[in-house]
C-alpha cells in the first residue's frame, strides 16, 4: 500500500507542482504565457489517450510489469524536464509524464487482487486521497523550491526523486500474479477514444487562447462529438471492446464518472480562488492579502493537505462501516460548506484557511469513496479498466474547473490595475459549491436508488455480490445491510 500510495502521489505531484511556476516557465524560457499552458495541455492530454490502454493492459498482462513500465516512462519525462532549457523538449517530457494518470486504476486492481475483504476499502481510500494530497504537496514544494523567482527546474527534480523511489519500491515489493482477463488490446478503439477524448479536452483547455466560439473550439467540439460516437459503435462490433458499452450506461458507473467528474471540478476551483486571491497586493486591487507562492502554499493549503492524511484512513473505515454513498455525501457536504466560505466570507486570511481545509476534505472524502463504487460495479478483470474511464473523469473535470476558474478571473478584470475584480471570487465559489452540490445530489440518488432496490438480499444487489464473489468486495455500497 505504501509503494502504490507513493506512485499515485508522483502522479498527483507532477500535475500539480507546475501550476504555480507557469509564469517562471513563460519567463525563463522565453515563450508567451499562452504558449506556456502547453505545459499543462500536452500532459492532460497524453493522460487522456493513455489512461484506457493501460488500465486494459493491466488487466490483460498483468498490473506489476505495466506500472513499472509507467514508473520507468515518468522516469525519463521527469529528467529531460528537469534537465533542459528547450520549451519543445519540457512539452515532450510532460507527455511521458502523463502516463503517470495510468498509476491510479493500476493501484486500484492490485488492492483489488491482494488485499482480504476487511482491509480493502481503507486500502483503496489511502491510494486514492493521495491523488488529492499529493496535489497540496506538489504545490508547497514548488513554494519552497522556487520561491522568490527561483529556478522552476528544481521542482521537476523533487518530482524525479520521488519517481525513482517509487520505481524502486515497486520492483521490489510488487507482486507477479497472472492476468484477470483474456482477450487482446483493442489498439483501434484505443486510437478512436484517444482522438475523440483530445478533440474534447482541447477546447476546454485552450478555448481561452482561442475563443470559446473561436471555428477552433466549436470545430473541435463538434469532431469530438462525431469521434467519440464513432467509437462507441465500433466498440459494440468488437468481441473485445477496449470499454465494453454497457460499463458506460449502467448507473452503478454512471453516477461514480460524474461525482468524479465534479469533484475534480471542486479541486482546481479551489486551488486557483484561494491561491490568485491571497496572493493579490491589497494596495493595488482592494482585496488580498499579499502573499508569497511559499506564504500562500504552506499556510493556506497545506493545513488541507496534512488534514487529508489524517483523515483518508478514516475515511475508508467509515465507508467499510456506512457505505461509499453516505460518506460521498459527507465529503460534498464539507465542499458546500468550503465554497460558501469563499461566496459570502473573505474578510480574513482565517477564513481562506478554512475554506482550503473545507474542500480539501471535500476531495479527500469523495476520493477515497469513488474507488469503492467502481469496483463494486465491475467484473474483477474489468477493474483497471473501469478505474481508468472513472480517472478520466476527473481529469476533465480538473480542466474544467481551471478553465472556468482562469475564464471567471479574465471576465472580472479591473483595466486600472490589471487584476480581477474581488467579485470574480464570489463566482468562481458558486462554480466549486454547484460541483460540490452535483456531487451529493448523485450520492442522494444512488442511496434512493439502492432503497427502492430494497435491503441487502434483493435480486439486484445479489447479482453484485455473485459477480464479484471471492474478489474482495464488501457490503453495499449504500451501506444497506
Amino acid at each position: 500500500m505504501l509503494t502504490l500510495s507513493l506512485g499515485v502521489t508522483t502522479l498527483s505531484m507532477l500535475q500539480s507542482l507546475v501550476v504555480p511556476v507557469l509564469g517562471t516557465i513563460a519567463g525563463q524560457l522565453s515563450v508567451s504565457t499562452a504558449a506556456a499552458g502547453w505545459v499543462l495541455t500536452a500532459n492532460l492530454l497524453a493522460a487522456a489517450v493513455l489512461t484506457p490502454v493501460l488500465g486494459r493492459l493491466g488487466d490483460l498482462r498483468g498490473e506489476r510489469p505495466v506500472i513499472l513500465g509507467v514508473l520507468a516512462a515518468v522516469a525519463a519525462g521527469t529528467l529531460l524536464a528537469a534537465v533542459t532549457s528547450s520549451f519543445p523538449l519540457l512539452v515532450v517530457g510532460r507527455v511521458l509524464q502523463g502516463a503517470s494518470y495510468g498509476l491510479f486504476p493500476l493501484s486500484i486492481s492490485v488492492l483489488r487482487r491482494e488485499l482480504p475483504r476487511q482491509r480493502l476499502s481503507v486500502a483503496m481510500s489511502v491510494v486514492s486521497s493521495t491523488l488529492a494530497v499529493g496535489g497540496v504537496v506538489g504545490l508547497v514544494a514548488t513554494g519552497l523550491l522556487t520561491g522568490d523567482g527561483g529556478d522552476y527546474h528544481r521542482s521537476f527534480w523533487l518530482g524525479l526523486g520521488v519517481t525513482v523511489l517509487a520505481l524502486a519500491f515497486g520492483a521490489r515489493v510488487l507482486p507477479s500474479r497472472p492476468a484477470t482477463a483474456h482477450g487482446r488490446v483493442d489498439w483501434w478503439g484505443a486510437l478512436l477514444l484517444g482522438a475523440g477524448l483530445v478533440l474534447l479536452l482541447l477546447p476546454v483547455s485552450q478555448g481561452a487562447a482561442w475563443g470559446w466560439t473561436s471555428p477552433a473550439a466549436l470545430g473541435s467540439l463538434a469532431a469530438a462529438v462525431v469521434t467519440l460516437a464513432g467509437w462507441v459503435l465500433l466498440q459494440r462490433r468488437r468481441a473485445d471492446p477496449l470499454v465494453r458499452p454497457a460499463l458506460l450506461t449502467d448507473p452503478r458507473m454512471v453516477l461514480p464518472n460524474i461525482a468524479g467528474l465534479m469533484t475534480g471540478v471542486g479541486i482546481f476551483t479551489s486551488f486557483l480562488a484561494v491561491l490568485q486571491y491571497v496572493e493579490t497586493p491589497p494596495e493595488l486591487a482592494g482585496y488580498g492579502f499579499g502573499a508569497g507562492v511559499l506564504t500562500a502554499a504552506v499556510v493556506y493549503l497545506l493545513p488541507g493537505g496534512v488534514a487529508g492524511v489524517l483523515v483518508a484512513p478514516l475515511a475508508g473505515r467509515v465507508v467499510g462501516r456506512v457505505g461509499a454513498l453516505p460518506t460521498l455525501l459527507a465529503g460534498a457536504g464539507c465542499g458546500v460548506a468550503g465554497f460558501a466560505v469563499l461566496v459570502f466570507w473573505r474578510d480574513a486570511p482565517w477564513l481562506f484557511v478554512l475554506a482550503g481545509l473545507l474542500t480539501q476534505l471535500f476531495v479527500t472524502i469523495a476520493y477515497a469513496a469513488l474507488p469503492a463504487l467502481v469496483v463494486h460495479a465491475v467484473r474483477p478483470e474489468e477493474t483497471g479498466v473501469a478505474s481508468a474511464v472513472n480517472s478520466i473523469a476527473r481529469s476533465t473535470g480538473q480542466a474544467l474547473g481551471s478553465t472556468l476558474a482562469v475564464a471567471l478571473l479574465a471576465a472580472g478584470l479591473d483595466p486600472a490595475t490589471g487584476l480581477p475584480r474581488e467579485a470574480a471570487f464570489g463566482w468562481i465559489g458558486l462554480v466549486g459549491a454547484a460541483a460540490a452540490t452535483a456531487v451529493a445530489a448523485v450520492s442522494v440518488v444512488g442511496l434512493l436508488t439502492d432503497r427502492r432496490a430494497g435491503p441487502a438480499g434483493s435480486d439486484e444487489l445479489a447479482d453484485v455480490e455473485a459477480r464479484t464473489a471471492g474478489a474482495g468486495e464488501w457490503s453495499p455500497v449504500s451501506g444497506l445491510r
